[in-house]
């Protein structure tokens, strides 16, 4: 018997391309997420934006605010709410290290990098990040410039 394939149309990463390019990711946390079930459709179906969210301690558990699931289209009356907070699922250790470095101050965020699909879970990637100054961002750039035309010169080479 041959091992099963991970069906490609069933499995959904939706991705934070603003997070990489405006904060410096300091630590990386997997959270599950408190969903109704024609949210996870929605997601299963490419469905959700994660660009302008962001994540909140509030009373002790970890919240996200700003993520955008789309209404599942058979839905119905059973559709949720497109904007609704949803509950992140975390250890109460990783929690209460979250809550402490946001106390310290120091411009640091709680931001979803990417929201997929561990077996039937949907999982949210958050990360404690740093927000960049537009000076950094331009270092990035010009670094990113340097690379691409290193590249480019090396294939010309051996090309």
């Amino acid at each position: 018997m041959s091992a099963a394939r991970p069906d490609a149309r069933r499995f959904t990463e939706i991705r934070n391309a603003k997070a990489l390019r405006d904060y410096t990711v300091d630590e990386r946390f997997e959270a599950g997420v408190q969903l109704h079930g024609t949210e996870v459709k929605a997601i299963r179906a490419g469905k959700a934006q994660i660009s302008d969210a962001f994540a909140r301690v509030e009373k002790g558990e970890l919240w996200l605010h700003n993520a955008h699931i789309e209404e599942y289209a058979f839905g119905n009356i059973y559709n949720h709410d497109a904007k609704r907070i949803r509950k992140l699922l975390l250890h109460r250790r990783q929690i209460d290290k979250i809550r402490v470095a946001l106390e310290t101050g120091g411009g640091r965020a709680v931001v979803p990098l990417r929201m997929y699909f561990k077996e039937a879970l949907v999982k949210v990637e958050v990360a404690l990040c740093t927000g960049k100054k537009s000076f950094d961002r331009r270092e990035d750039l010009k670094k990113r410039v340097q690379l691409r035309e290193v590249d480019q010169a090396m294939k010309r080479r051996h090309g």
